[in-house]
Formats: C-alpha cells, sequence, structure tokens
C-alpha cells in the first residue's frame, strides 16, 4: 500500500527546553503496552512509542538549537500518513462530548505491525516463508487521555481476540473487504486494507470514538531502546526464553532488575516462553511493565542534551512512523504531546481487555460483563484508577411521547450467544410474549438470526422512535443507558443479551464506575513490579 508523507509549518518551540521535551515524550510513552492472546508483536507499539518520543526531543532540541525550518520540512517528509477509519458509516462510534469546560478526550490507538517488508523487519521477525505478506497488528492499545488532561487509561487487546470484523475499503486501490460472516482474529484487520481498518473494528467493538493512530513495525524497537540508554526491567528468577525446538524470543537474564536496550529490549517485548504461563496475556503484562519503566526513566534523566544523537533520532522515529492524516506533521506530534505532557505518571493505568477462552481453547474472546464494563468507563471518561471525583450521568428523556403501549411496534432478537455459550433457544419468542402480557400487543419475535450481544439493548432508528424505545426499556426495567439510536435497524428493536439468558425479570448490571478485577490495573508509578519465570525456563 502506498503511503503518502506530509509537509508542515515549524513548531511553536520558543521556551521549550530539553526536559519539557522529555516530559512531553515520556507521557505519551507509556501507550506501548503489551496485548495478550497470541504469538505476537508486541513492541511494535512500543517501538511507535518510542519513536514518537524521539520525534518531540529532536524537535524540540533542535528547534531550539536553530536547526531550521528545512529541517522541520525533512522530518515531516519522513512521517507516512493514512486514513483514520475506512469501515462504513454506520460501524463508526459518535464522536467523544466536551465536559463543562469544552474539554473533549483524547483517543489513540496504537498499533504494531509484524510486516516482514524489509530485510531488517524479517530478521527481527524471523519466519522466512512470512516475507511480504499482509501484515497483522499484532500490538492494539487504545490510550484514552482524559479530557481535563488529568489521567491517562490504556486498554491492550490480545492479538488472538476473536471478533467480528467490519467492512472495509482500502484507500488506496478501492477494493472493498467485506465484513466478517464468522468471527476472525483482530489482528488480520490490518490487512484489509490498512490501520484504517484496526480503527474500525475497535470502534465497531467498543462503541469508542478514536481521534488518531499511529503505528510502527519491528526495526524501530532496537534503535530506539538504545535512544533511551535503557529501560530498567526486573524478573523473579533468572530466564532463557528458548525451547529444543527452537521456540522462545533468546531473551537471557538474571534475576532481580537489569537495564536493557537494543535487541535485548526487543527480546523482552516479545517474550511468551519463560513469562507466567507462556501466553500472550503473560507478554502483554511484561509490555505494560516496559512501559511504565520506560516513562519514569524518562521523567528521571531528561537531560539528552547531544544534539547530534537527537538528529539521528528524529530520523528514525519519523522513518518508522505511519499515522493518520490528522497527525501527518511534527507540528501535530508536538502539539500531541502537549497534551500528554499534563498527564502525572501515577495516573496512567494499563489494562488488558478481559477475555475468556474460546471454546477451542486457542483464542480468546472478550468476556460479555467485564470487557463491556471496561469500555463504558472509557467511553464515559471515567479514570481507570478510581481517583476521579464521583460522576453523574444524566439521562435524555425523549421529546418526543411514547405511542400507546399498543401502538407500539417491537421487534425482538434473541441475541443471548456468548464467546463460551451457544444462544438459549426460543429466547426472543418467549421474550415477544412478556411483552405482549405487558400490553405490547404488536411484538414480535425475529427468529430469523441469532445474534451474540453482551448486554440487553433496546435499540431505535431515528428521534421520533426515541420514546417507543425508552417506554418498551422501561416496561421491562431495562437501563435508559441501554436505549440507543442505530441505523442497524429499522424499528424499535429489543435485543435480548447474554446477561438475560433466562427468566422474565431482567436485572441490570451494577452500574458501579470501578475497573474490572480482571483488567489487571497496572499503574504507571508502581516501581516493584516484576515478571514471574517459568521454572521450565531457568537457567
Amino acid at each position: 500500500m502506498v503511503r503518502s508523507s506530509v509537509r508542515g509549518e515549524v513548531p511553536p518551540l520558543e521556551g521549550l527546553d530539553a526536559a519539557d521535551a522529555v516530559d512531553d515524550a515520556m507521557v505519551r510513552a507509556p501507550q506501548g503496552q503489551d496485548v495478550p492472546g497470541g504469538n505476537g508483536a508486541r513492541r511494535p507499539r512500543r517501538r511507535r512509542v518510542l519513536r514518537w518520543t524521539a520525534v518531540v526531543l529532536a524537535v524540540a532540541t533542535l528547534g531550539t538549537a536553530g536547526a531550521g525550518y528545512l529541517y522541520y520540512r525533512h522530518l515531516n517528509a519522513n512521517l507516512k500518513k493514512d486514513a483514520l477509519n475506512i469501515g462504513d458509516a454506520k460501524d463508526r462510534a459518535a464522536e467523544s462530548k466536551a465536559n463543562a469546560a469544552g474539554q473533549k478526550p483524547l483517543n489513540i490507538l496504537l498499533i504494531g505491525s509484524d510486516a516482514r517488508n524489509t530485510a531488517e523487519n524479517q530478521k527481527l521477525g524471523g519466519a522466512k516463508d512470512t516475507f511480504n505478506t499482509a501484515p497483522r497488528a499484532d500490538v492494539q492499545m487504545l490510550v484514552h487521555v482524559s479530557a481535563d488532561r488529568t489521567n491517562m487509561s490504556v486498554i491492550s487487546m490480545p492479538r488472538d481476540t476473536l471478533l467480528q470484523i467490519p467492512k472495509c475499503t482500502d484507500p488506496d486501490t478501492g477494493k472493498v473487504y467485506a465484513a466478517s460472516t464468522s468471527l476472525a482474529m483482530t489482528n488480520d484487520s490490518l490487512g484489509r486494507g490498512g490501520p484504517g481498518c484496526t480503527v474500525a473494528t475497535w470502534e465497531k467493538l467498543t462503541d469508542i470514538h478514536i481521534d488518531h493512530f499511529m503505528m510502527v513495525d519491528f526495526s524501530g524497537v532496537v534503535s530506539m531502546a538504545d535512544a533511551i540508554g535503557g529501560v530498567p526491567v526486573c524478573v523473579d528468577a533468572d530466564i532463557y526464553s528458548h525451547t529444543a525446538s527452537g521456540h522462545g524470543s533468546g531473551l537471557k537474564l538474571k534475576k532481580g532488575t537489569t537495564s536493557i536496550k537494543g535487541k535485548q529490549a526487543l527480546q523482552w517485548l516479545r517474550t511468551r516462553y519463560g513469562f507466567e504461563d507462556g501466553s500472550d496475556i503473560a507478554r502483554t503484562k511484561a509490555q505494560h511493565m516496559y512501559m511504565n519503566s520506560m516513562v519514569r526513566q524518562l521523567r528521571a534523566n531528561a537531560t539528552l542534551g547531544n544534539p547530534g544523537k537527537l538528529r539521528d533520532l528524529a530520523e528514525t522515529a519519523t522513518e518508522a512512523l505511519t499515522v493518520d492524516t490528522g497527525l501527518g506533521t511534527v507540528t501535530q506530534l508536538y502539539d500531541l504531546s502537549k497534551e500528554l505532557k499534563k498527564v502525572p505518571t501515577r495516573r496512567i493505568t494499563m489494562t488488558t481487555m478481559p477475555w475468556v477462552y474460546s471454546s477451542d481453547g486457542n483464542r480468546v474472546l472478550p468476556e460479555p460483563a467485564d470487557a463491556a464494563k471496561l469500555f463504558r468507563l472509557v467511553r464515559e471518561d471515567i479514570a481507570l484508577d478510581g481517583k476521579d471525583k464521583k460522576k453523574t450521568t444524566k439521562t435524555k428523556t425523549s421529546t418526543d411521547p411514547a405511542a400507546a403501549d399498543d401502538r407500539i411496534a417491537v421487534q425482538v432478537q434473541n441475541a443471548t450467544r456468548s464467546g463460551t455459550e451457544a444462544a438459549v433457544t426460543g429466547r426472543a419468542a418467549t421474550i415477544a410474549r412478556l411483552l405482549v402480557g405487558k400490553g405490547f400487543d404488536q411484538a414480535v419475535a425475529d427468529t430469523s438470526t441469532l445474534l451474540g450481544e453482551d448486554e440487553t439493548v433496546v435499540r431505535y432508528p431515528s428521534a421520533d422512535l426515541e420514546g417507543d424505545a425508552q417506554r418498551v426499556a422501561k416496561a421491562l426495567g431495562v437501563p435508559a443507558r441501554q436505549v440507543k439510536k442505530s441505523t442497524d435497524v429499522s424499528g424499535v428493536t429489543l435485543v435480548v443479551g447474554a446477561d438475560w439468558r433466562s427468566g422474565t425479570e431482567y436485572t441490570a448490571a451494577e452500574d458501579d464506575d470501578e475497573t474490572p478485577e480482571s483488567a489487571g490495573a497496572l499503574n504507571g508509578a508502581d516501581t516493584k513490579a516484576c515478571m514471574h519465570v517459568d521454572p521450565d525456563y531457568t537457567w
């Protein structure tokens, strides 16, 4: 896929010292968390963050040194850009709403590509038979910066997560990739037209609007790790990630804390064999630890005073980075860094999407209740560290009055299928009869399809049916927050989810704002985190 490059103006850098630049960059760095679920290339994500850091540092330092406009233009030309979202409009999430002060949150998707499209990437990634094949999004991390810039929340998705990939259209070739008709691995989204399809997949799954994406591949991890000068990581025993059959990253460390850089940093980010249970979930945890440590390291050593070294870093970073058109210049990246700088390390929370194993045990799926809750917290701009002041959400009542119950046409769909259980037979018909018994004479069951929804919802297509939808929800005890406008339906539609598989009384999940324990939250200021080593991989 051909990517275009862009040029921009010199950012306003007067008065910015190297420490300020490092602060900007370090806050951004935490984004490079690990993702559970599969084999892996988690480091791309991290690498991208690192490169971004280098851009900010180099631009700031060289700017104050008078490097000049031409060099800025050169760096801008290095940047590659691509379309932000290449999915259909109906699959896109609504833009985030501003808070009372007029501030909006920022949502940035970090993507680590496992592309083997260069000799360097092939050497680092291995698997010779995959050279120049379609890239996969092996690292996916959503970075949410709160509207008031007081906190940052990060959600990693395991690369082996099974989900529905929406229809995507390649912006360069016009090729249309039809929506998946069965569950597909989320990392396949990148090969369906580019990073804009990965963005579309996240928006469809989470209903969270994504403002930007940043993507990197293998080759930048090593150089950027060297640029930082080393990142301290900890293991609770000697580790050698290597098997007799040749699997493993090759990581070899002694027990305790070691400062890693270069190829060793890449090995850490890719290690699965040897960490905890050997899963991609464990690798995600290790990546989170690395990112938090990197942020702290940058803050502690906010003096990179070698302009020549920073110039090299800027070259490496901008050449490796692919961004959406809204971040297509160094100026725009710098402006973003100023926003990220406002978040203190202690308010950064890294999490992994709650998951369950698929029926064959080889893949994972979003855990219905906890994943939905985690997505809601981010969608509603609620800090995952639990330190927000209590927010009250007001439910808007429709200005269009509901029709009489017996005049409201309701279609009932069975969406009780979950990642671990099949759909409940006849569930739509059961609830349709329940509605008729409550006076909704026009309620009918749609038996044409069996869906999978974590939560029961009432959908409506247009404002003139909003009041009717709210009335149906109220009659069944479904919370108003679960009444949603959707272009996927043609009338008021009750979707009976996996949270209502039996009975005739709906019990809504407790609407608390605590981060699910299954998300494995890790605080950015935690200096005691240490990876557990599988005894079979000690030396």
